[in-house]
This record gives structure tokens, C-alpha cells and sequence, in this order.
């Protein structure tokens, strides 16, 4: 049997045994698999949300603002008012209604605005303990087990996925959305009631207006310069990493995140606290929204974090970025305070003066201070403190210490309680005498760590600090920050802008639940390889039965030094001294207990996206060629698109750019006709595919169908996503209807309408290649029957329209391509996984010390994978992806078993 996702109560652990989390007290709703898209029957109208209305200090009319009206009737109020306090009242009201707001260009006519309620459809259920389980031999009679237990994967019929759909309940996986984060977070709304739910929202937006420079075109290349395409350089094994692509003006700007943030309110729990990371250039409107979105009295803190150790400039260096905290309900907000460990020198305003065993004392020398002569053996730093409170007492309060007498001054009484209080103080050695007064000593041991402020400059990313990854990464422990702070063990976390994932990776480190969605499927390609390949620490659980929710396990420890290294350190106090009470203890939440005998992994996560049904085509059979309205205006939107971007890209930095584009007449599915200019000029045409959905095979085969009638030399299927059938359909156009197609991948950032501005043409469209493998049938192995068989990654092929030929790309070129050795149709359990010529397996390799054998981790990273034995459906699907994170799916069917 596989292995348990946590160690059981009791029972020694193995020396390198590999676990994960689960969450048995949380659940999810049944989303339905991708391959069930066709029979969902459960759609639902777009929802429509309303802001606030707001009353600008001029009254302006605007023809649509409500506010107007409610302050002209408190102004008659208040001429009409028979009273003073009637007056008052009315005039109260109109103030609250005219403070000073953020506006900005089409805020006044945009009093609500409307998202598209799409459910979510799961296409791939990813477990690193399945793909290593996998590799050493657990069979097939097993499978239901093994899919549930490492995948987290119910196995619910179709039936159930098609009628049963957001009813049933099932066990908790984490979540990596691929979608507009609006629409997403609207579908885990209304699909989902996920409302109130969240504990913490992390928001990492493009900083400002220019956003170019935010781009790294391969996984380790992280020398990028602005704007520069010539560093779209083909390069073996690399993935095109995350870019934020939208260069929008401030106006569509503040648009884009208003609308997130009010969705984030309705996310989060009564207690959840929302963060959001920005740069110096927006931080004030920024600021000015979230006042208006949570309200200004649910401030937290703006918090400033140091990214960069600064870099010439004729003005002032900027440092770092900020970070703004906002509670859902600052009453009600959960926070847990962070310390950091002291660091205590001889001279620190905490460390000016020494006690010594036999009860003398003094200040710290000139030479003790510059470290130039050791302190005295027994010497305890400390510095003197006030012992006063304000305020005078009901009586006075003399206090006698070493034979002299001391009051407090006027309009002042002994913190400690008189004279039980000021005695327990004495005879613990806690009273500093000064010259004319006493006061309070406090050791510079007595709590050797500090409250974390808002100011961190720890934070840098950097050589022989956090290596970073990628060039749009948050530090790891700013986020981890934010984390602890807000959540508990099992609590769940939400971040709408995925970019390399840092989120998830902290969440899943921490115990935590997570959500991260992307819109575009680069950061996801490196954020599933980050989180497949990450190994963590084994925090104890204090309730094993209920995982992470039960909160982890602290402890007092102390090292052979007496220094405090547990999670659980005592806080002594003149309170606790003079009460006589034990010191107050105070839990560093980021030091809970660690089993050193288990190398944790990720637990099992699900990739979903917000693609409703594949169609292309009414389901009218007699008339197959007619679209919907809806459909003819998004095409009539791509056709803009594509006339303001003529271009495709090509492997290589290569483009193909056309002409003349305009819609073609008298067209069946066609969206448009143009000439490519590339050598001779030839008639080509153009399908669009659904804008919130697969292209479809039968639309491929219906655009083939005209483009042959109408003699275009080649026919372009543009599309956002493309079922597995139809991609082959394209492939096969020119042998079964006459007519050579190409399949183009525009960019999803399309899906974000008017609020995208100016995005160069080359990131938009470009052609995907299609996947080459070999399957092979093997003998079966040592005292089995059952015959096995093989998969090996010969390559991507990628069709250049200026040539008109196949250009052909090596199996250990591409980026990343994942294996599915039982694929049921629906969706894509990656079973084996493989980063080719990358380390990305190494750590884990490292951290399991040779538990399994290295064979195992050459599959991992190579184009050949290991031995399997048919599954019950005798199909296998590889998945490909590419340099700019498209994701090729083939599908291929076995022999059967003898």
C-alpha cells in the first residue's frame, strides 16, 4: 500500500519516510472534470456587483449617482429643520457623504460592473508522493486506492460530475485556477459559497502603469533588458517565465484592482486580513482604494520591506516596496505578534550596565563596548528602567532600600503594588539606585527577543540571501511574514496573482490551505514545477487525526548555553516579579517542533480553469454553420485584435505577419480572410475559437470544410484552449479535408477586454507545436505476467508557415512534459513528471539520501519514462509544455494485454 500522508500516532517513523499534509476537517465541492464539459448542464447568468456610492464635495450631477439626490434632500432638512439637533443630524450625514474620494476617468458612470459566472473544470490532479510511488512499482489492482489516497481524487462518475455537480461534498486538495483572477474568485462565490471563507488574501498587482520591464523570458535567465525582444532568444530546457502584460493607464488601473478587491471583501472571513504588495508609484491611489473598498477605519498597518540595497541614482535611493494591511472587520481580526531574536552587544541601550554575583554593579566601559576587553565572568547586562506610573496614590508610598528612603515624586505611585510588590523587587535583585532615585532592572535576558514593526530590512533577495528564482518573485519571508501573522494551521489563503507561486510555497510550508490563480499559463508551468520538486519541514501536529487545523506543537527549550531555541519562551516582567507569578510565556509561531526523521513533500493540488463548455458551433443540425450572437462578437473583437497585431510567433524569434485582414463574406464559421506577405502573398483564413472555451473538433472540421471550398491555401485556428481531438484534427486537416492548418494560442490576457492596452504583438498569438512520442511495448517484468510498457518524449513538432515545413525540436528541449498512464478522458493525473537537463529534482533527491534508486530520479529528468503496466482504460495522454507555457496535450491508446 502506498504510504500514509502522515505518520500514525505512536508509530516510529522510517528514516527517510516521505509524507504530506492533508486537511481531513475541510472539503470542497464536486467540480466537474474537464472531460465532462460537454454534458454540464449547470450554467449560471453573469452576476453583477454595485459599489458604494460616492458624493463628490463639488455635489457634481452626473446623471447616474444616487448620491446626488440623498444630499439635496438632507440640504432641505437641514433649511427645514425646526431644531438645532435636527440640524445637526442632517448636517452630520451630508459631511459623511462628502469626504474627499479617489476619482478617476469612468469611475462616476461605472457604478457596477458584471463578471462572467463560469464554473471550474479540473484538468490535472498533480501528487509528488504519487509520481515518486509510481516509479517504484505499485500496481494497478491498487488503483482506486492509489488515486484517492495520493491524487485526492474521488473517482465520481460522470453522472455524478454532470447532475451531481457543486452538491456533493469531497475531501480538501489545494487549488492552482487558470482564469481571470474576477472571474475566478466570482465562480468560488456564487459556484462555490466561498464567501467568508478566506482567512488572508495576498495581492502582488503590476506595481504602476509601465510594466515591460517585469519580464524574464526563461527560467534562469534573469538578466532581462526593457521592452527587448531579442531576448526571446531560443534556448534549450527553459520555460518563457512570468510577465506582466498589461501596460495599463491609470485609469484602467485602478479599475482592474477596484474590481478584485471588492471580490477579495466578499472572500474573506470576519476575521481575514487582505495584503497588498506595491511599489512607491501607486502606493498612495492604492492606499486611497482599499480606504474606500474596506473602509479607512479597517487600516491595519503599511508595512515598508527592503528588496535591494540601493543603486545609484541622482535623488534618493529606493530601498524596498510596501506592503498595505487591511482587516475584513479590524474588531474582530486575527493576529499573531512575530518576534525576532535580539542581538545583544555590551553598550546597547538594553545592555549599558552589569551586575555582578556578589551584588555590584556598574556601567559598561568605552573598551567593553568596542569589544576590546572581555566583560567579567558572571555579568549580567541590563538597563535601568522607569519604576514610576503616573498618576498619585490614594496614600504615600515610602519605600526603604539599602538603608535610605524613596517616594515617588509628585503626581506619580510605584508600578510595582505597595509595598508587598516593591519588597518581592528588592529581594530579587531588580532595584538600580541612582543618585537620587531608584528604578527597575531589567535584564537584557529576561525576553531576548523584539517585537517585528512594520519596517523590515531583512528582507533581501540576493546572492547569499534568498536566491531568486525568477524576476517577478516575492521574498519568501515577506510572505511568510504576512502568513504567521493572520492565519492559523489550516486556515486557507488566497492569492489572485500567482506569478512564480511564492504564496502556494509558503501555505503549503506553513500547513496552510491554498488558492492561486493566474491568467496566464506561464507562471502556473513554473509554479506546478516549484511546488512538484519543494520539500519541507515536518512540523509536529499536535492532533494527528485532524492535521494542520489542530495547530502545530511547541516546546521550552534551551541549548547548552541556556539560550532559548524553542517555540514556547518565557516573558519576565516587573508585573510577573512583583506579582510573584511564573513569567508570562509567549509562542514564536515560526519555531514549532520538527520531526528530522520525514522529508515532506507537497501535499496532492488540482489544476482548474474557468472554461466552461467546448463549443464553436450551435447544436442545430440544420444549421451547422450559423453562431451565436454572443459568439459573432467576440470574433468580431478578435478580428480588431488581429488587425492591430498581424502577427504570429515563431520558434526562433521568428514572425509571420499578414495583410488586408478583414471578415470574409458570406462565411459559414469563418472569422476572417487575409494575405500572408511572408515570400509570396497568399490567401489564408482564419477560425476564432470560443472566447470562454475549448475550440472543438467539430468546429475544426466545419472551417476546414469552407477554407478548402473558398481554395485558401492554409486555414489558422485561433484559440484560447483546444480539446484533445480537435488539436489532432488539425494536424491531420490537410490529409482528410485538403486544406494544411495551423493551430495559433492567443494569450489569455485577450480575456481582460478593455482594460488590456498595448500589448506588443509578438506576445500575442503564437504557434504551438505538436508532440511527438514513441510507445512501446516491454516484456513484463521479474515473476509478473502483466507486459508493460514505455513512453519516451521524441520531440515537438512546430509547423513554420514561412517555410511551409515542420520544424522539429529534440524530446530533452522542451521545458517540462508529464505522462498519464491511465487516462481516462476526463482529466490528466500526472503519474510521472519530467524536467529535462534542470536540477529542478535535486533537492528531494538530497533530501531522501538514497531511499530510492537513482534510476528513478534519471527518468525524472529525462525523456524516456519508466515502466508501466496498462491501466483500465488503455489509454495514455503525455502533456507537453512549450517555452511560452502553452500546454500540448497528445493522447494515445495501448495494446491489449495478452
Amino acid at each position: 500500500m502506498p504510504r500514509p500522508k502522515s505518520p500514525s500516532p505512536g508509530r516510529k517513523m522510517t528514516v527517510k519516510e516521505t509524507a504530506s499534509y492533508s486537511h481531513p476537517t475541510s472539503d470542497l465541492p464536486l467540480r466537474p472534470e474537464i472531460g465532462t464539459q460537454t454534458q454540464f448542464k449547470k450554467h449560471q447568468k453573469p452576476q453583477s456587483y454595485k459599489y458604494d456610492s460616492s458624493l463628490s464635495p463639488a455635489l457634481d450631477w452626473d446623471g447616474q449617482n444616487p448620491a446626488r439626490e440623498k444630499g439635496e434632500a438632507l440640504i432641505r432638512r437641514i433649511l427645514e429643520s425646526k431644531d438645532l439637533a435636527e440640524a445637526k443630524t442632517a448636517a452630520e450625514q451630508l459631511k459623511s457623504l462628502s469626504k474627499p474620494f479617489l476619482n478617476w476617468t469612468g469611475k462616476a458612470e461605472r457604478l457596477s460592473f458584471e463578471v462572467p459566472t463560469l464554473p471550474l473544470f479540473v484538468h490535472e490532479r498533480l501528487s509528488t508522493r504519487a509520481i515518486i510511488e509510481t516509479l517504484t512499482g505499485h500496481k494497478k489492482d491498487k488503483t482506486l486506492d492509489f488515486m484517492a489516497e495520493l491524487f485526492g481524487d474521488p473517482r465520481h462518475s460522470v453522472t455524478d460530475q454532470v447532475l451531481r455537480a457543486y452538491e456533493y461534498r469531497e475531501d480538501w486538495v489545494n487549488r492552482m485556477i487558470l482564469g481571470d483572477s474576477l472571474v475566478a474568485m466570482n465562480s468560488l462565490l456564487r459556484y462555490e459559497s466561498f464567501g467568508g471563507q478566506v482567512q488572508m488574501i495576498y495581492i502582488d498587482p503590476p506595481y504602476g502603469v509601465k510594466f515591460g520591464s517585469n519580464f524574464q523570458p526563461f527560467v534562469r535567465k534573469r538578466d532581462v533588458g526593457h521592452g527587448d525582444d531579442a531576448d526571446m532568444t531560443r534556448e534549450p530546457e527553459m520555460v518563457q517565465a512570468y510577465r506582466d502584460t498589461w501596460e495599463l493607464g491609470l485609469h484602467s488601473y485602478l479599475t482592474y484592482l477596484r474590481d478584485r478587491l471588492l471580490l477579495s471583501r466578499e472572500l474573506l472571513t470576519p476575521s481575514g486580513s487582505i495584503f497588498v504588495q506595491i511599489s512607491d508609484e501607486n502606493l498612495h491611489h492604492v492606499r486611497e482604494l482599499m480606504d474606500e473598498v474596506f473602509g479607512a477605519e479597517n487600516f491595519v498597518s503599511q508595512i515598508s520591506f527592503q528588496t535591494t540595497s540601493g543603486f545609484e541614482t541622482n535623488t534618493l535611493a529606493t530601498l524596498g516596496d510596501f506592503l498595505l494591511w487591511y482587516a475584513k472587520d479590524k474588531e474582530r481580526i486575527k493576529v499573531h505578534k512575530l518576534y525576532t531574536e535580539k542581538s545583544i552587544q555590551p553598550g546597547d541601550v538594553g545592555a549599558s550596565w552589569m551586575l555582578f554575583p556578589d551584588g555590584t554593579y556598574r556601567g559598561v566601559s568605552a573598551q567593553e563596548k568596542r569589544g576590546e576587553c572581555p566583560l567579567p565572568e558572571g555579568a549580567k547586562l541590563y538597563k535601568p528602567d522607569n519604576l514610576l506610573g503616573q498618576g498619585s496614590s490614594k496614600e504615600p508610598q515610602p519605600f526603604e532600600f539599602l538603608g535610605k528612603i524613596y517616594n515617588p515624586p509628585a503626581n506619580s505611585h510605584w508600578k510595582a503594588s505597595y509595598p508587598d510588590g516593591m519588597q518581592l523587587l528588592a529581594e530579587a535583585n531588580r532595584i538600580h539606585v541612582a543618585k537620587n532615585s531608584i528604578q527597575y532592572r531589567r535584564f537584557a535576558n529576561d525576553f531576548p527577543f523584539s517585537e517585528i514593526g512594520n519596517i523590515w530590512t531583512d528582507t533581501l533577495t540576493g546572492s547569499f540571501l534568498d536566491e531568486k528564482t525568477y524576476v517577478v518573485q516575492t521574498n519568501t519571508k515577506v510572505i511568510q511574514r504576512c502568513m504567521l501573522m493572520t492565519t492559523d494551521p489550516g486556515d486557507l489563503v488566497l492569492d489572485p496573482t500567482c506569478g512564480s507561486g511564492t504564496t502556494a510555497f509558503v501555505a503549503e510550508q506553513w500547513g496552510r490551505r491554498w488558492i492561486t490563480m493566474d491568467t496566464s499559463r506561464v507562471p502556473l508551468a513554473l509554479a506546478r514545477q516549484r511546488l512538484l520538486t519543494a520539500t519541507f519541514d515536518w512540523f509536529k501536529l499536535k492532533e494527528e487525526s485532524i492535521g494542520p487545523a489542530g495547530g502545530f506543537v511547541y516546546k521550552r527549550k534551551q541549548n547548552q548555553k541556556g539560550e532559548e531555541v524553542g517555540g514556547i519562551v518565557p516573558h519576565i516582567t516587573l508585573k510577573s516579579i512583583a506579582n510573584n507569578e511564573p513569567p508570562k510565556e509567549e509562542v514564536l509561531v515560526d519555531r514549532p517542533e520538527q520531526s528530522k526523521n520525514v522529508t515532506r513533500v507537497c501535499g496532492p493540488f488540482v489544476v482548474e480553469a474557468t472554461i466552461p463548455t467546448a463549443h464553436g458551433l450551435d447544436e442545430e443540425p440544420d444549421t451547422p454553420g450559423i453562431q451565436s450572437e454572443a459568439y459573432a462578437d467576440f470574433a468580431a473583437r478578435m478580428l480588431e485584435v488581429l488587425r492591430k497585431s498581424p502577427v504570429l510567433r515563431l520558434d526562433g524569434n521568428r514572425t509571420v505577419n499578414f495583410k488586408n485582414i478583414r471578415p470574409p463574406a458570406k462565411t459559414l464559421c469563418l472569422g476572417a480572410e487575409a494575405l500572408q506577405i511572408n515570400g509570396e502573398d497568399k490567401p489564408v483564413a482564419f477560425v476564432f475559437g470560443p472566447e470562454n472555451g475549448a475550440v472543438s473538433e467539430r468546429l475544426v472540421a466545419e472551417a476546414a470544410k469552407e477554407a478548402w471550398g473558398k481554395n485558401y491555401a492554409r486555414l489558422y485556428v485561433i484559440g484560447f484552449a483546444i480539446e484533445a481531438k480537435a488539436r489532432e484534427t488539425v494536424d491531420n486537416c490537410e490529409a482528410v479535408f485538403n486544406v494544411p492548418a495551423t493551430y495559433v494560442q492567443a494569450t489569455p490576457d485577450l480575456l481582460m477586454g478593455d482594460l488590456l492596452k498595448n500589448m506588443r504583438s509578438s506576445q500575442i498569438f503564437s504557434v504551438c507545436g505538436s508532440p511527438e512520442v514513441n510507445v512501446s511495448k516491454l516484456p513484463p517484468a521479474k515473476e509478473e505476467t502483466e507486459e508493460r510498457w514505455q513512453v519516451e518524449l521524441l520531440g515537438l513538432d512546430v509547423f513554420d508557415p514561412i517555410s511551409m515545413e515542420v520544424d522539429h525540436r529534440r524530446g530533452d528541449q522542451v521545458p517540462a512534459w508529464f505522462l498519464d498512464t491511465d487516462y481516462n478522458g476526463r482529466v490528466f493525473h500526472v503519474t510521472q513528471a519530467f524536467f529535462p537537463k534542470t536540477g529542478a529534482w535535486e533537492s528531494l533527491k538530497k533530501a531522501l539520501k538514497g531511499d530510492y534508486d537513482n534510476d528513478v530520479w534519471d527518468h525524472l529528468a529525462g525523456t524516456t519514462s519508466a515502466p508501466f503496466t496498462a491501466g483500465t482504460h488503455k489509454e495514455i495522454a503525455v502533456k507537453v509544455i512549450d517555452e511560452r507555457g502553452n500546454e500540448l496535450l497528445v493522447v494515445r491508446k495501448l495494446g491489449a494485454r495478452k
